[in-house]
């Protein structure tokens, strides 16, 4: 599943191309005729991320929520566009502010849906702070961390906790810290939270400006080759039986509340 860096990616690129201009929205799949029907021809304000969640702001005070989920992916593309291939959600196109057009398919969201100001106000409210929101308050999810039992690594997967934060970031960030995700979080210190705050909202406004999640310090940046060719280096991230890049040790897995977890058990002691 995408993480927060790309939904504020998709944000951002949405905003330059589209934003400030009237838009053509069209369901070729069907699924969301009705929906694009209610911004079809509107001027879309902003755009913006919310963790996980991708907001498009209309001037009839309507927005389109978009949720990538597992499968869910944005096609970029010039205008004049081919004709849709395969099933497209949604199909966006506009000129925006710089009046050069573009084009945007929406294929296999979780949610594509238009929502009204109490829905999103709802939306927004259930969701923890986002590192890379100007006005996130890592103040909310410290109170809940401080206060719970459940280990920080389920905890900071949890969007009502923490919004943007997935497998990957949570790995990394927790090597990179030496916290065991087994740690119950109300064990955590204070200085060990804001620590751990820091270094995601730096991590992830890299993701942002790269497009990809560089989570290895420059020093040990080095050795064996990513998990995937495409792919930066990572500390522990799907290295389950490889060599810790620090110790040596070898990086185990097990599944924490559904999801694969990895950590080096010399580096992140219980």
């Amino acid at each position: 599943m995408p993480e927060g860096h790309t939904l504020h990616r998709l944000a951002k690129l949405h905003e330059k191309r589209f934003a400030g201009g009237q838009v053509r929205v069209s369901s070729p799949q069907g699924r969301f005729a009705d929906g694009a029907a209610l911004i079809d021809g509107r001027v879309l304000t902003h755009a913006e991320a919310w963790g996980k969640h991708l907001l498009h702001h209309y001037d009839s005070g309507v927005t389109l929520h978009v949720h990538l989920g597992l499968y869910g992916k944005f096609t970029e593309s010039s205008v004049p566009m081919d004709a849709p291939v395969g099933e497209v959600r949604m199909r966006l196109i506009g000129a925006g502010r710089t009046g050069e057009p573009h084009g945007t398919d929406l294929r296999g969201p979780a949610a594509c849906e238009i929502l009204h100001d109490p829905e999103v106000s709802a939306l927004t409210a259930r969701l923890g702070p986002d590192p890379l929101r100007r006005d996130a308050d890592p103040d909310r999810a410290w109170t809940r961390i401080s206060r719970s039992q459940r280990s920080i690594g389920a905890l900071l997967m949890d969007q009502k906790v923490l919004a943007g934060v997935g497998n990957v970031y949570r790995a990394e960030v927790l090597f990179r810290h030496n916290i065991s995700p087994h740690r119950p979080g109300k064990s955590l210190s204070r200085p060990e939270w804001e620590a751990m705050w820091a270094d995601l909202v730096d991590l992830m406004k890299v993701g942002v400006r790269r497009g990809l999640m560089h989570v290895v310090r420059p020093e040990h940046d080095h050795g064996a080759p990513s998990y995937a060719a495409d792919r930066p280096r990572t500390y522990v991230y799907r290295r389950v039986g490889d060599p810790c890049r620090l110790c040596g040790t070898t990086v185990v897995h097990t599944v924490m509340e559904g999801r694969n977890l990895f950590w080096c058990p010399t580096c992140q002691p219980r």
